[in-house]
């Protein structure tokens, strides 16, 4: 007996199409965010199947990507994942720097650094306090890779009565 696989899938896609007839569809205008999206905001067929695959090979450009991980053209972007690592980029690139000014109490690579984890403007000074008290166990301590200082700063603030509550980036 030949088996014949394009029958099989043609019959898949039949009773998905029409279990989905059945449910009837959510109403959607497309596919999500990006420059597709906006490409064709406007467009009287946007819930088309037309519209709606023209948005996505717009979208399939890259910008949609870029979109999302910028939190351009309609998308948002909730920051959590994206936030913890603009610290730990930043402290990578600016280790030395920030290495001074966390022994020093001050700097403005730690102000970057205390507004990257979310902590508000209100709250620096107590930020900068906790890094300098800290200095030996944050940064001369065990692993000094800039992730794992940026752990271990995490770890400090959450044992700080201000600044436990403070970040906003956790």
């Amino acid at each position: 007996m030949v088996k014949k696989p394009g029958v099989f899938v043609f019959a898949f896609f039949v009773v998905m199409g029409m279990s989905g007839m059945a449910m009837g569809n959510p109403p959607n205008d497309g596919p999500g965010c990006g420059l597709g999206r906006l490409a064709w905001e406007g467009s009287s067929q946007k819930t088309s199947i037309g519209g709606q695959v023209m948005m996505a090979t717009t979208n399939g450009t890259g910008f949609q990507t870029f979109a999302i991980s910028s939190g351009t053209s309609g998308c948002t972007n909730d920051g959590k994942i994206f936030a913890s690592e603009k610290a730990n980029v930043f402290t990578a690139l600016n280790f030395d720097n920030l290495s001074q000014e966390m022994a020093q109490g001050q700097g403005e690579h730690l102000t970057s650094l205390a507004t990257l984890m979310g902590i508000p403007k209100e709250n620096h000074q107590d930020f900068f306090a906790m890094t300098q008290e800290n200095y030996t166990t944050l940064v001369q301590a065990g692993e000094t890779s800039p992730k794992a200082v940026v752990k271990a700063i995490h770890e400090a603030m959450s044992g700080h009565i201000v600044l436990a509550q403070a970040s906003t980036n956790k």
